[in-house]
């Protein structure tokens, strides 16, 4: 399972490999504290976003991992960064995360579109028979988004990281397997629609 650099296109949403040329756009929607409330980093000032951008791009250097940029397709404007980590070549698996999107444009198409993108990717494509997902046990919001996809719970990390005030973090994992993803991609695919209607 070879991960490359590639640009995942959908109706309103492109993932578009992650570089320092977003770093303009990130920082219109970056600085808003309640976004890294429940991560490991602490993003306040440009300096901040840069280190984060070199570390997701040295990181697809040493192979583990691919980060994108999330670009909202009507605006042009990136909007937000994903990726894939925790890439298992030999076993067929990887982690979608690392995920965060301006306030503006969450709990829109954003999200849902993104996921069902590099969902399809990785089980069409890269031939995954797995897609992990985890997240602080606190952030109620990201577990209810990662069930409406589709994944499901697997279990607790407890005393899994220390965060950066000191909080001991409990993490929640849920994944996506093979045999799951045509009625998970199924599933998506009609939310995607409804969105575009009330749009």
């Amino acid at each position: 399972m070879l991960v490359h650099p590639v640009t995942l296109e959908g109706r309103s949403v492109r993932l578009e490999p992650l570089s320092l040329s977003h770093l303009a756009d990130l920082g219109e929607v970056a600085f808003d504290e309640e976004i890294w409330r429940y991560t490991t980093s602490v993003i306040e000032k440009p300096e901040d976003l840069r280190e984060y951008v070199e570390t997701a791009l040295q990181w697809q250097e040493e192979g583990i991992a691919l980060p994108f940029a999330t670009v909202d397709k009507q605006s042009g404007r990136a909007v937000g960064s994903t990726r894939y980590a925790a890439i298992d070549g030999a076993n067929r698996r990887l982690e979608i995360g690392w995920t965060w999107i301006g306030r503006e444009f969450q709990r829109t198409y954003v999200n849902t579109e993104a996921k069902c993108l590099m969902l399809a990717h990785a089980f069409e494509k890269l031939n995954c028979m797995r897609v992990e997902f985890k997240t602080d046990s606190l952030n109620e919001k990201s577990r209810r988004a990662l069930l409406r996809i589709g994944a499901k719970e697997e279990g607790t990390f407890r005393n899994h990281m220390i965060m950066p005030s000191g909080r001991i973090r409990h993490s929640v994992y849920y994944s996506i397997i093979d045999t799951e993803w045509p009625e998970v991609k199924s599933a998506l695919e009609e939310k995607l629609k409804r969105i575009e209607v009330r749009g």
